[in-house]
């Protein structure tokens, strides 16, 4: 229960509908949507489209998505791939030959066919009740009429303005400069090209004059992107992966994401009596980042594109969670690596509950601060740089080639219990997800925590010789740290960002939690 001699958040609580996500404005476009006659697919929709508006550092429609649909008629749950392909002209040897061994994260060749308009396009018709127009109405009005930066929003904008190149520095500064709090953002090319979407559907996006925007764009800066490259994109309805975590079973996206990294770990805390350990203790944090070493190591030399996997369900294995549980060294300085692509935080989830009790938890992403700092020059659409998730080793599963899809950071989630979806979730941060997926998840499960106290709880992750830990945690925690061996750090901003809502499968009463990291809110009817 929450100390109300503290500040902080309460859980949001709401029996009609209830969204959960990153900044006040989106998750108001999504209850209104719901208070229209929409689903929550239409709701998720309309919020996740103005989230690239209202955080545009972080996501918009020259990014990716994914997303997991549970439809309450049948109880199933349904995951949809929004990422692009890497361009036919791709050539890992030429890129080898100009002299990279990673991918160029500010570079065209970085720049993967943004795949968010076709997912958020398949989504609507599959499911969704209203259609796509009405989805994006909220996000054409507010990137006309402007929105005013919000703190967090205003501290990453500053962090990332010099990522930002040519044509992208005209519409993502002002005089120069990053945005500040409370000064108002703009995106007229983009509510242009909103709007022709709703009017002709997502054709109007991959063919035509805004596709030869795009192209255009990206082959003044050398890209080998074409205007078939962007005419061939397609979003894929695929089978999520699930695993049980003592009484809950949670579900992933499969690869290209790394929600298959998330199971593993939950399957390697599952042999630790992690309930014994003190929830905000030193142990605790040193037993995961051991965990995540050898799951992450095992993701970097795996997971790729499914049709380039030799074995798209290895990660799953039960034997490879007993044969790494068995590798666990606690006497060393467990941390991991940044593998081929650069770290990153910049991402958006949104999470929607209706009336019906259809969830959906949608993730949304530019990959680095501003993407590849590339925008198309008349309308604005700033280009992710997701390509940066492949690898240049020669042979590798993930290694970059034409046309196919790198792997992903970005992972939405739902927990199941009795066959009933109780928990849709995600926690954003790059790197950090498939942890954060596992701290999220314990803290509920091994520790009693509510949602709102699941995620408000201080977090902390070992990456490239330094343990993250946040300010939440003691001055007792960061000593005893040390003691075991590692170099502790305060990071810049807190670590990722959380969304959740809890359906209680008796009464269906809907509880909602957001990251208080973040400038959003829960927010319900």
């Amino acid at each position: 229960m929450r100390d109300f001699h503290r500040p902080g958040r309460s859980t949001v609580h709401a029996e009609r509908g209830l969204c959960a996500t990153s900044h006040p404005l989106a998750a108001l476009a999504a209850i209104e949507s719901l208070k229209q006659g929409g689903n929550a697919v239409d709701a998720a929709i309309a919020g996740a489209v103005l989230l690239g508006i209202c955080e545009p550092q972080m996501t918009g429609i020259g990014g990716d998505c994914f997303a997991l649909v549970s439809t309450p008629s049948d109880g199933q749950v349904h995951a949809l791939n929004g990422s692009g392909r890497a361009p036919a002209g791709l050539d890992p040897e030429a890129l080898r030959a100009a002299g990279h061994t990673t991918m160029p994260v500010d570079s065209p060749a970085a720049v993967t066919i943004p795949g968010a308009i076709a997912g958020f396009a398949a989504l609507s018709e599959r499911f969704g009740r209203k259609g796509l127009a009405a989805s994006l109405a909220p996000a054409i009005d507010y990137a006309e009429a402007g929105v005013p930066v919000a703190p967090r929003v205003g501290f990453d904008w500053a962090l990332d303005a010099d990522r930002l190149s040519g044509d992208a520095r005209n519409f993502f500064l002002k005089d120069g400069r990053a945005l500040q709090t409370g000064e108002v953002f703009r995106a007229p090319g983009q509510a242009s090209v909103l709007r022709a979407i709703a009017q002709d559907g997502p054709e109007a996006f991959y063919r035509g004059a805004i596709a030869e925007d795009m192209v255009a764009g990206l082959r003044a800066c050398g890209g080998s992107h074409t205007e078939a490259d962007f005419a061939a994109c397609r979003a894929d309805w695929t089978i999520p992966v699930s695993g049980v975590y003592r009484d809950l079973e949670v579900v992933e996206h499969p690869p290209n994401g790394q929600g298959a990294v998330a199971l593993l770990m939950l399957q390697m805390l599952a042999a630790q009596d992690v309930a014994a350990l003190d929830p905000f203790g030193a142990e605790r944090v040193h037993l995961e980042a051991e965990i995540a070493r050898l799951a992450y190591d095992a993701r970097d030399q795996l997971l790729a594109d499914p049709d380039h996997m030799a074995d798209p369900a290895c990660l799953q294995d039960p034997a490879l969670a007993r044969e790494l549980v068995g590798r666990m060294d606690l006497g060393g300085v467990p941390g991991l690596h940044s593998p081929a692509e650069a770290t990153h935080r910049d991402t958006i989830l949104i999470t929607v509950v209706d009336q019906d009790r259809m969830a959906v938890s949608l993730i949304y992403s530019i990959f680095h601060g501003f993407g590849s700092g590339i925008a198309s020059p008349r309308n604005g659409i700033l280009f992710h740089n997701r390509g940066a998730g492949f690898s240049l080793v020669p042979g590798h599963p993930n290694e970059a080639g034409p046309g196919k899809r790198p792997l992903h950071t970005i992972i939405p989630g739902m927990a199941r219990r009795k066959g009933k979806v109780i928990l849709p979730f995600g926690v954003m941060g790059g790197q950090f997800q498939p942890t954060g997926h596992c701290r999220l998840i314990s803290n509920m499960v091994d520790f009693g925590m509510d949602p709102q106290e699941a995620i408000d709880a201080p977090r902390a992750f070992a990456l490239d010789g330094e343990m993250k830990l946040e300010a939440g945690y003691p001055e007792s925690v960061r000593q005893a740290l040390e003691r075991y061996g590692h170099k502790v750090v305060r990071p810049d901003a807190g670590l990722g960002g959380a969304q959740a809502i809890l359906i209680d499968p008796d009464t269906g009463r809907l509880t909602g939690a957001s990251d208080p990291r973040k400038d959003g809110m829960a927010l319900g009817y």
